[in-house]
């Protein structure tokens, strides 16, 4: 993620944000290997944000990111969350996951939270009432 978004563009939570007591943090295994991991951030009582969401390239396309945000979807609807927004990359590197994130009802919205506009960013949110 880091090394494909321009300096000052970057979003994904560190490990202090990933710590955060108003963030939960999956990770994805196969084996003894981390192969992926996402985390749901809440916003508000009503609001989310899927953050950090990554799989390794070479698991890529096999299903994990759509199991993932799935997880991810459910825990929210479990939080009884009104919607939940995200912020991925606006470039060719990011097709897959804005891909992703569109076929599960996802659609196109503004800077949202602490977010201000960025050209190499697509903001986008779902509504789960």
């Amino acid at each position: 993620m880091v090394s494909q978004t321009p300096t000052g563009s970057v979003y994904a939570l560190d490990l202090s944000g990933l710590t955060a007591p108003e963030v939960t943090f999956w990770s994805m295994w196969d084996g003894d290997e981390v192969i992926g991991c996402g985390a749901l951030k809440e916003l508000d009582p009503r609001h989310g944000e899927i953050k950090s969401m990554h799989t390794l390239a070479h698991f890529r396309g096999k299903g994990y990111g759509r199991a993932l945000l799935t997880h991810i979807l459910a825990e929210a609807r479990r939080r009884d969350y009104g919607r939940l927004s995200l912020e991925t990359g606006g470039t060719g590197p990011f097709a897959a996951a804005q891909a992703l994130y569109r076929n599960a009802g996802f659609t196109d919205t503004g800077p949202f939270g602490g977010y201000t506009f960025d050209p190499h960013s697509v903001y986008l949110t779902l509504e789960l009432d």
